[in-house]
């Protein structure tokens, strides 16, 4: 999936001002990661519609970078479920840049991938994605 990132100050309520922004907008996201990054904080977004999140950047006059691309895994929740994702991509030689998962209830889990941009097709390939 495409997924956009913005730089903003590290300070409180950053995070949720843009959230905010998104939401008055109506702009659903599949992810977000928010993390800090250098002096400030990284915000990373993955919008269900690509186009709606770039018109609300381009009103607010954000500086977003992307699209760039990340893999949205989810499934049945078992032990070991992100150990076995991991495994199958470690023996294609496919480094993981970063993941981040959370048990989703219900017996599901799900997660956010990225590898570098050129291990995108292999890992696509390797994660079933289409």
């Amino acid at each position: 999936m495409d997924y956009y990132y913005l730089t903003v100050p590290d300070k409180p309520g950053e995070g949720a001002r843009i959230l905010d922004e998104l939401r008055g907008a109506g702009v659903n996201l599949v992810a977000y990661s928010g993390f800090p990054s250098g002096r400030g904080a990284q915000l990373d977004f993955v919008p269900a519609d690509s186009t709606a999140f770039k018109a609300v950047a381009k009103q607010k006059k954000w500086k977003v970078k992307g699209p760039k691309r990340a893999f949205i895994i989810e499934g049945d929740d078992r032990i070991g479920a992100c150990a076995a994702v991991l495994d199958r991509l470690a023996a294609a030689k496919v480094n993981v840049t970063a993941m981040d998962a959370v048990a989703a209830g219900g017996g599901r889990y799900g997660a956010i991938l990225w590898v570098k941009p050129r291990d995108v097709k292999k890992a696509a390939a390797i994660l079933g994605a289409v």
